[in-house]
């Protein structure tokens, strides 16, 4: 609420209760900076006394104040001079803002500030209480609160600021703690149930207003509840602070165990005309939090919405979001914001959507009626809207609908004319209210998150560990009410550091544990939800978070499901509709990191293990076959591994080898979690994960999602050894050996091929075989034996024509003239090449030619070689494969250093390092810095050729790869002393 100049008081006004703003005769005054805000801070805080320079400069900057601190502190002062006292003539002293000795004070008249006005509205409502006028306590403590517009002091800096921060911050919750127990005096029981579970959320150890929250409770006949409000409250201060209950909250404790008659609500009579004057508007809205952070363009637009109830028809507004995500805070904030608009009042109520129990609207309907001076309300529904919407015909009202059911809730709460607006809460789309103007609140920004948190913590708290403060957030996946019950929690815990909290919650399965505090608990919130699900809804609910992947594409959804597209699509849809799933792109689907941790939970709750087995394998079932599709059309005639399973479903059909890439390329996420998903189940299921990732990694590993392919092959590999399964320990360690071929674990991966052919029979050929063979043989080749690795490919070519597959040949082939160029046998090893391309090019296979031309290009020197390469790299390039695109990028510049084109060398090269820096491939950086080095070295840039050959010099001594020996010459040759071994 802005703290606005009215006829009876002064023109000047200030407000240090939210933002610090002015006013003069109605105009918003500009402050200026953040500093010169503090200043005037400052001397508003001091009532008129004086401040010397140097405790303003203290105020402003602490122990560390600039150099010409006096002299910024003096430009402050006369700018805020200028501001607040714009008609004074020149050379005139000062009236308010003036010099005292040597300081300043401020001198403004009574009621020109808000908290003035704030602490003069709390001390006669006191008096009033005191009194026994227990209405008129009531009502200036409403005033009171209504003045705060948000987190006091906002923006201002400064150790001064940040302390009267927190004193305010405290006033304003002892007002609201006072204004409960007033309405509490005068039977608003009821009405302020919704409020104290505000309030004891937002400060879940404050014992007085769990007191409060038990006696309404209880007046309103719900005396279970009001004891586990006790029980929830002794077990958070024994865990949070070592500490037993106080003596209040254990006597109210005891008081309800008894059935204390002096609990029963008080009977109150309701205000005099004499003693109030005219019906007091009803101003219902639950206080404002101090802390509201962020969200400020959606505040902005739902202002200007709910301000424009002036046409035809009834303004209404409708949030929309998970729960948790602070729906409730921002209705509440934005009300607050704009309550000015709407004089003849304010009405809440909170319509229990989110539980078992919905409130009914003929019951909130005789609330509102009552709060518009109906004593005696008609009895049905009907009656009760139609006089309601004639009470509201002739006023200008703001409606707050918090946490509805569905439209059907909300609709006879609805007035019937321009004027008024309403603005509704639900966890579902309000869709069927016709003109509704529809809001989606989605999570905070990680900034937002981090404001949120910083203002719950302590700015300086957080300022000391900013990575772990961003761990932590990002764990709470910036959910408002997850961020906020971790702040509530490191707060209550001043041994605890932020890197504490991160490491806690950390831990997946323990996070939804984590974020609990007291009856607040991110676990209770999203259960609300899963509690409206239909029986279908939440097992699929439950079924599509078996597969940890950021997001499911329908055909996904209905293999997991066991239903057709359609089905998948309705219960999607509907999950989406409870907020319980997110659709950010038509077809696909995703969950909030806490709702999938909680339909996780729900999974091992159950324990149905045979149900989630079967889902996971009819999603292998539909996966296996389409990645086997994607390699056909890829790789034409290109035979596949013997598999262990055998699908029965066709697979999704991929028409185009562009296709195929675009499919791989967007499922790739979906492929790898859903072979983990597998490798955690029976045999059965972990035979399928090595049949997907022995496809998938066939076409080549994505070398950036290595770590997660490894961790799933090894599981398997351990089952798999334990249980002596030769034939998946074959497939295993020829899977795990690919994958570790592309991360540039050369040493690793001989040992997973040598393995794979341990649980091979040699003498049966088959396609698993030639496969471990030749890339044994190739291995072997880079870690220079090339005499070792001829025998293994030429082990791969007989295979290769035993199972009568030329494709495979013609690949082996490109392999052995490589060796044979490392033996010195170049002009055999360029026929070799040679057929290699030609049987390549023959079968219409892409990926097969792009690879001989490599071969080609490699064994081939200078000129010739780079017509080779460069196709090579053209089609690497159309077929999406960025590592080959490296490597091949790397061997064009090191062809166009020989034959002297030394700048297009260099460009090329660069390009080749930034592939692999990307996709943290050592051995294309080695190459790529190698042959950089070398152009620079020819382009006259010495050091920087120098710097490029010793990390290629250091990468190649890592890997244990020949091409170490000739960058090492090359670094020699820069050096008048010959250059060091490496270090063994």
């Amino acid at each position: 609420m802005e703290f606005l100049e009215t006829p009876q008081n002064p023109a000047l006004r200030f407000q240090v209760l939210g933002p610090v703003q002015a006013w003069l005769d109605g105009k918003p005054l500009s402050l200026g900076s953040p500093q010169q805000q503090a200043v005037l801070t400052t001397l508003l805080l001091h009532s008129g006394r004086p401040v010397t320079a140097q405790d303003l400069v203290d105020a402003l900057w602490g122990e560390r104040p600039p150099a010409q601190a006096v002299a910024a502190l003096r430009t402050y002062v006369s700018r805020l001079r200028s501001v607040i006292e714009p008609r004074r003539e020149v050379r005139r002293p000062a009236e308010l803002l003036v010099s005292v000795a040597d300081g300043y004070a401020l001198r403004i008249p009574a009621g020109a500030l808000d908290l003035t006005v704030f602490e003069r509205l709390s001390a006669e409502a006191t008096a009033a209480r005191a009194s026994g006028d227990k209405h008129k306590a009531h009502r200036l403590l409403a005033q009171a609160l209504d003045l705060f517009s948000g987190r006091p002091l906002t923006g201002v800096p400064g150790p001064y600021a940040d302390a009267q921060r927190l004193r305010l911050a405290e006033r304003q919750v002892a007002a609201a703690e006072e204004l409960c127990a007033a309405a509490l005096d005068i039977g608003l029981h009821a009405e302020i149930v919704g409020e104290l579970n505000n309030l004891t959320a937002e400060h879940p150890l404050r014992e007085r207003l769990r007191e409060l929250l038990m006696l309404a409770l209880y007046r309103c006949g719900r005396q279970a509840e009001a004891l586990g409000v006790y029980t929830d409250t002794r077990k958070l201060l024994i865990e949070e602070l070592g500490v037993e209950p106080g003596a209040g909250l254990s006597a109210m404790h005891t008081r309800i165990l008894a059935a204390d008659p002096e609990l029963v609500p008080p009977a109150v009579s309701a205000p005099t005309a004499r003693e109030e004057g005219p019906l007091t508007p009803p101003a219902q809205l639950p206080a404002d939090v101090s802390d509201f952070s962020g969200r400020t363009e959606l505040v902005g637009d739902l202002s200007a919405t709910l301000m424009n109830a002036t046409g035809q028809a009834v303004v209404v507004t409708s949030l929309a979001g998970i729960g948790g995500v602070g729906k409730t805070t921002l209705a509440v904030h934005v009300a607050h914001r704009v309550r000015a608009e709407f004089p003849d009042g304010q009405l809440y109520v909170d319509l229990r959507g989110a539980g078992a129990s919905p409130a009914d609207p003929v019951g909130i309907l005789g609330d509102f009626l009552h709060a518009l001076g109906v004593t005696e309300s008609p009895d049905s529904l009907e009656q009760r809207a139609a006089l309601y919407r004639s009470l509201l015909a002739s006023r200008r009202m703001l409606i707050l609908l918090d946490n509805a059911r569905d439209a059907e809730q909300i609709r006879p709460l609805i007035p019937g004319v321009s004027g008024c607006a309403v603005l509704a809460t639900s966890r579902s789309r309000l869709a069927g209210i016709p003109g509704a103007q529809l809001f989606d609140v989605e999570e905070l920004t990680p900034d937002e998150a981090l404001a949120l948190f910083s203002a719950i913590v302590g700015e300086q708290r957080v300022a000391s560990e900013p990575e772990a403060a961003m761990k932590v957030v990002t764990a709470c996946g910036f959910l408002p009410l997850a961020v906020r019950i971790a702040a509530a929690r490191l707060a209550s815990r001043p041994r605890w550091s932020v890197s504490d909290l991160a490491r806690r919650l950390a831990d997946q399965r323990r996070r939804l544990d984590e974020l609990q505090l007291g009856n607040l608990a991110v676990e209770t919130t999203i259960g609300l939800g899963y509690g409206q699900l239909s029986v279908d809804e939440a097992r699929a609910f439950r079924l599509l978070a078996l597969i940890d992947s950021p997001d499911i594409p329908l055909a996904a959804a209905a293999a997991l499901l066991g239903v057709d597209e359609y089905t998948a699509e309705d219960l999607a849809e509907a999950l989406v509709e409870a907020n319980m799933l997110e659709c950010f792109t038509p077809g696909r689907y995703r969950y909030h990191d806490l709702l999938r941790l909680y339909a996780q939970r729900q999974n091992e709750r159950i324990g149905d293990t045979g149900e989630q087995e079967r889902a996971v394998l009819r999603l292998l079932d539909l996966l296996i076959p389409t990645v086997r599709n994607a390699a056909q059309v890829i790789e034409p005639d290109d035979p596949l591994p013997e598999l262990l399973t055998v699908p029965s479903s066709a697979g999704i059909g991929l028409p185009t080898s562009g296709a195929a890439q675009n499919w791989l390329r967007s499922e790739g996420a979906l492929l790898l979690h859903a072979a983990a998903a597998a490798a955690a189940g029976p045999q059965s299921s972990q035979h399928a994960a090595i049949d997907l990732l022995l496809l998938l990694y066939g076409l080549g590993p994505d070398p950036t999602r290595g770590p997660q392919g490894r961790q799933i092959l090894e599981t398997i590999g351990r089952e798999a050894e334990r249980c002596g399964d030769r034939a998946a320990l074959a497939r295993v360690h020829l899977a795990l050996g690919t994958l570790q071929s592309v991360t540039s674990d050369f040493q690793g991966s001989e040992q997973s091929f040598r393995r794979s052919l341990e649980h091979q029979a040699p003498d049966e050929p088959t396609f698993l075989l030639l496969a471990t063979a030749n890339m044994l043989g190739v291995i072997l080749n880079l870690g220079n034996r090339p005499a070792e690795a001829l025998l293994f490919l030429e082990q791969a070519r007989a295979t290769s024509r035993a199972v009568a597959a030329p494709i495979l040949e013609a690949r082996v082939v490109g392999n052995i003239a490589r060796v044979q160029h490392r033996l010195g046998m170049t002009e055999t090893a360029i026929r070799s090449a040679g057929e290699g391309v030609a049987a390549a090019r023959e079968s219409k296979n892409g990926p097969l030619l792009a690879q001989t031309l490599y071969q080609l290009g490699v064994v081939l020197s200078g000129s010739e070689a780079v017509p080779h390469l460069r196709e090579a790299h053209r089609l690497y390039q159309s077929q999406q494969n960025p590592l080959w695109e490296g490597y091949t990028l790397a061997r064009l510049a090191s062809a166009l250093l020989v034959a002297d084109q030394h700048a297009e060398a260099a460009s090329a090269s660069g390009e080749s390092l930034a592939i692999g820096q990307e996709l943290d491939s050592a051995y294309c950086q080695g190459l790529a810095n190698a042959a950089l080095g070398e152009a620079l070295l020819a382009l006259a840039q010495p050091a920087r050729g120098l710097a490029c050959l010793q990390e290629a010099h250091a990468i190649f001594t890592r890997l244990g790869v020949p091409e170490a020996s000739p960058v090492a010459d090359l670094i020699s040759q820069q050096h008048t002393e010959p250059f060091p071994p490496p270090a063994p």
